[in-house]
């Protein structure tokens, strides 16, 4: 501790509230940002109290300082490197003795270690009844009760976290004894442990010796002794030929038996044991003939109420920016065309504002997911995906970055760091694309009311999504026998307790994901607009190619006599088979840069920027020169196709290599081109 400066590190398993507590404990004043050297989100939050200034570190979820996966690495480098001055471990309390497993780990290194047992409204509806006098002396650390998403405890938590901080308590290295055996080993070991080396100089050599007794790959590689790496293999070749089992899993063993102990001690259920509510709905939720249908029902419903709340609200947004286009042009006489004009009511009001027209839409998909995800059923979905993930060579922590993908291709991809194997992860980041992210949504928004009578709208929009699930899958089957090849690692899947959501919750995860799409909007969305109506205005054909022409022929000379448009007709021999036009043509490559200028540029194209309120709407333009079909394969290319370019430079990112961000960007843009070209051709033959 410096001065009245606090860095609190916070540790805990995934879905223990961890999220919650720190936005309870620092409210507006956080940071994101990477830690060094890795693409792992950073989170960093300040809190005055109490004359202190306190700096929180939310660390990356992990179950144990065995590290596995990068976000286990990073979380036990900041404890073991930085060493902060306390260590919040987030506890959920409503099922201690798989949650505290972690905390034995920290007691361990004997860092000043505060417990948060959180969600302790839940562990009381349980019936769970603590003691936590007792399990704070068993412990040797004090124990905290929050309830994280309603802010109960907080002050509690700070109140401890100084008093921890400046008076540290007592030793706790040495808190567990593994039986005679096993401390026979360690003492051997640590005999060997240069007291000198970094580890031993921070924890002494205890910590090292278990480590490295534990085969902890991290330890083995910090440069230990020849002296110290024989030892341990002679410890655990008797270890192991005297349990039957390697040393990591005894003392795991016995870690969890300290747990029982205690909490057999300290822990009381005042009701009898019984299926909890999560059970009962589980029962029914995980059934292996209900789970599929009651997943793929519920995600029908989500897409209905999307289009059935959000079609007036973009009723609404359409007819405001058609007026404001209307009122920017009514700035300059009739009659008058200008270039500034253009710009502002065909490039930006059309093209931008084309594309913030579909936000009820994505505002309301992102709600309802956002609802499933914290009321805990998302887990679930991945639990029930588990089944088939391992029939295709993955498991269900792959429909985890999966589902991130509905959102953004981006996160998703990212979000596959915790994947241990890198087969399963380079699998996952090749079909995270098929998942129908969020810029894809103004896209189908447009087509699907465009083509399709109102009662299909939702199943349409269903449609589309669990075709691109489909395609992933198959995907997937094929990469893991050809490119990948190799087995499948297994894993124990967590499933958190039910919870009822809370309004802030939600609407903060709404809003958290809908920003990323309006910030596009006002960025990037905006530069390629601009960049695509100087493509399709310039340059101008003579006034005397255009004398004879009426207002919309004239301006389908206009549009071909333009960079875009003769890029556009340059390429329509190519896509003529799949339905497309020049004017489609030009629109997919403006959606390389973000899938949504697609439909700037349609917007752009027809010039609706100028339209006024008895005009007719994009999709009225659309219906009139395309058929249902056609509409289906713009849907189905933008569906499977090339992500944009902020996708291909993430994946090389995280692959480490261009190759296989080329391999995605070529490979599903190929892909794309012959299913399209295999339906088009086959439902133009059944409906001719």
């Amino acid at each position: 501790m410096t001065g009245k400066i606090i860095t609190v590190a916070l540790a805990g398993n995934p879905n223990s509230g961890k999220t919650s507590v720190f936005n309870a404990l620092t409210g507006a004043r956080q940071h994101v940002g990477n830690y060094p050297g890795v693409t792992v989100e950073k989170k960093e939050g300040f809190r005055n109290y109490n004359g202190y200034e306190i700096k929180f570190v939310d660390l990356p979820g992990t179950y144990s300082l065995t590290a596995y996966s990068i976000e286990e690495v990073v979380a036990r480098n900041f404890i073991i490197d930085e060493h902060p001055d306390v260590v919040v471990d987030i506890v959920d309390s409503s099922n201690p003795e798989r949650n505290l497993y972690l905390a034995t780990q920290i007691l361990e290194i004997n860092v000043p270690l505060v417990l948060a047992f959180n969600m302790a409204d839940i562990a009381e509806q349980r019936g769970i009844d603590f003691d936590i006098d007792k399990l704070s002396s068993l412990l040797k650390v004090p124990i905290v009760p929050t309830i994280g998403n309603k802010g109960k405890g907080i002050d509690k938590l700070l109140e401890e976290i100084i008093a921890t901080a400046t008076n540290p308590g007592p030793d706790t290295s040495h808190l567990l004894n593994y039986g005679p055996e096993i401390e026979s080993e360690i003492e051997k070991i640590e005999k060997f442990v240069d007291q000198e080396h970094e580890l031993a100089e921070k924890y002494g050599k205890r910590w090292p010796a278990l480590k490295l007794l534990e085969q902890d790959k991290d330890i083995l590689d910090k440069g230990h002794g020849e002296e110290v790496i024989e030892a341990v293999a002679r410890s655990v070749k008797y270890l192991t030929r005297h349990f039957g089992d390697g040393p990591e899993i005894v003392i795991a063993d016995k870690r969890y038996g300290f747990i029982s102990g205690s909490c057999q001690e300290a822990v009381k259920s005042s009701v009898e044991s019984r299926h909890t509510a999560s059970d009962v709905v589980d029962k029914v939720i995980l059934n292996r003939v209900l789970g599929l249908p009651i997943f793929a029902v519920l995600m029908y419903l989500v897409f209905r109420l999307t289009f059935w709340v959000g079609d007036p609200m973009m009723g609404w947004m359409e007819g405001f920016f058609g007026w404001l286009g209307a009122v920017v042009a009514g700035l300059w006489p009739p009659g008058v065309e200008s270039p500034v004009k253009s710009l502002l009511v065909d490039g930006i009001i059309g093209g931008v504002g084309g594309v913030i027209v579909f936000l009820p839409n994505i505002l309301l998909l992102f709600l309802a997911i956002a609802t499933l995800e914290d009321s805990g059923y998302m887990a679930r979905a991945a639990f029930i995906m588990d089944r088939i993930m391992h029939k295709i060579g993955l498991h269900g922590k792959s429909f985890i970055p999966m589902l991130i993908g509905f959102g953004c291709s981006i996160p998703a991809i990212m979000g596959t760091r915790i994947l241990e194997n890198r087969r399963s992860r380079l699998t996952t980041i090749m079909i995270i694309p098929l998942m129908s992210c969020g810029a894809r949504l103004p896209i189908y928004t447009l087509i699907i009311p465009a083509f399709f009578e109102q009662r299909w709208h939702g199943f349409m929009l269903w449609l589309i999504y669990v075709i691109g699930i489909v395609l992933a899958i198959i995907c997937a089957k094929l990469l893991r026998h050809t490119l990948f090849k190799g087995e499948t690692i297994p894993f124990v899947m967590e499933l958190p307790s039910y919870r009822m959501p809370t309004l802030r919750g939600i609407l903060t995860h709404m809003w958290e994901r809908s920003w990323l799409f309006l910030k596009k909007a006002g960025t990037i969305i905006l530069v390629v607009s601009i960049i695509l109506w100087a493509a399709t205005s310039y340059p101008k054909p003579g006034e005397d190619r255009l004398a004879a022409l009426d207002e919309e022929q004239a301006q389908a000379v206009e549009f071909q006599y333009s960079i875009a448009g003769r890029i556009g007709i340059a390429m329509e021999p190519a896509i003529k088979p799949l339905g497309f036009d020049y004017r489609i043509g030009t629109a997919l490559i403006g959606a390389l840069a973000a899938k949504e200028v697609f439909v700037a540029q349609m917007g752009i194209v027809y010039s609706l920027g100028e339209a006024d309120e008895d005009s007719e709407t994009l999709r009225a333009k659309l219906a009139s020169n395309y058929t249902p079909l056609q509409g289906f394969c713009i849907m189905l290319f933008s569906l499977i196709s090339a992500p944009c370019i902020a996708t291909l430079a993430v994946c090389k990112r995280e692959t480490g290599s261009w190759k296989w961000a080329f391999f995605q960007f070529f490979g599903l843009t190929a892909l794309a081109y012959v299913i399209t070209l295999i339906v088009y051709q086959i439902g133009s033959f059944v409906a001719g």
